[in-house]
């Protein structure tokens, strides 16, 4: 193609197998997707956040294809540093770089505030410990979770699209506003808008958050086919 309408950078942790093909479904044909991976093999508070003090390294080299964008897409490492904390990383990561960066932990809140929603439903494959450390960085920033469940698995990418679903009907509550699922591991595209049908309420997931941040900071302001209510109503 002779002209990218954009071109996006991923920062991705070395296991997972999901994020890239995600985002580049949700980018068409008309925008290139570019990717860094990080070394990350099990979801241990030191791995972690070990990740978001290597990623402005891999931004700086990611930035020489003359990207636009840039999404560090771990969403765990961003939460266990507050929201403070994981507003320093972006800014270290951005500086770096020297183009617009996305953290998927900031997308997330960012996206929950633009839908509306402070009162919401957690989902995730975490352990229990990370996921009260989510709750914790949600809290700090002003939301209330009102339920919340992990499965208790490294696996992330392997649960299926039936398990997901399952897992969203257990923590979904009438008082909540959204529903959030947790983790660019985890394969919840094909089931996003299913999903808001079912419940009746913004999905907000790692992935498509992550793409409508990187979106909003080019000016972008497409609806994308598939990506549900984030991209359609804020």
């Amino acid at each position: 193609m002779a002209a990218w309408e954009h071109k996006l950078g991923l920062i991705v942790p070395s296991w997972n197998t999901v994020m890239e093909g995600e985002i580049q479904r949700m980018a068409g044909p008309a925008m290139s997707v570019h990717s860094m991976r990080i070394a990350h093999t099990a979801d241990t508070e030191e791995n972690l956040l070990r990740l978001a003090t290597e990623a402005p390294a891999a931004a700086k080299l990611l930035a020489h294809a003359r990207l636009n964008v840039i999404l560090y897409g771990c969403t765990a490492s961003g939460f266990l540093k507050g929201p403070e904390g994981d507003r320093r990383v972006r800014a270290e990561i951005e500086t770096a770089a020297g183009i617009p960066v996305a953290n998927a932990s900031l997308s997330i809140v960012e996206a929950l505030r633009a839908l509306g929603a402070t009162r919401v439903s957690l989902a995730s494959p975490y352990a229990a410990w990370l996921n009260e450390r989510l709750r914790a960085y949600l809290e700090a920033d002003g939301f209330e979770v009102l339920a919340m469940q992990g499965l208790g698995t490294e696996a992330h990418s392997t649960i299926s699209s039936e398990r997901i679903k399952a897992l969203v009907a257990e923590v979904d509550r009438p008082e909540s506003e959204a529903i959030f699922i947790s983790c660019s591991n985890f394969p919840t595209l094909d089931i996003l808008e299913p999903l808001e049908a079912k419940h009746g309420k913004p999905i907000v997931t790692s992935n498509a958050s992550g793409m409508w941040k990187m979106l909003r900071l080019l000016g972008d302001r497409r609806a994308i086919p598939g990506a549900g209510r984030l991209f359609r109503d804020a």
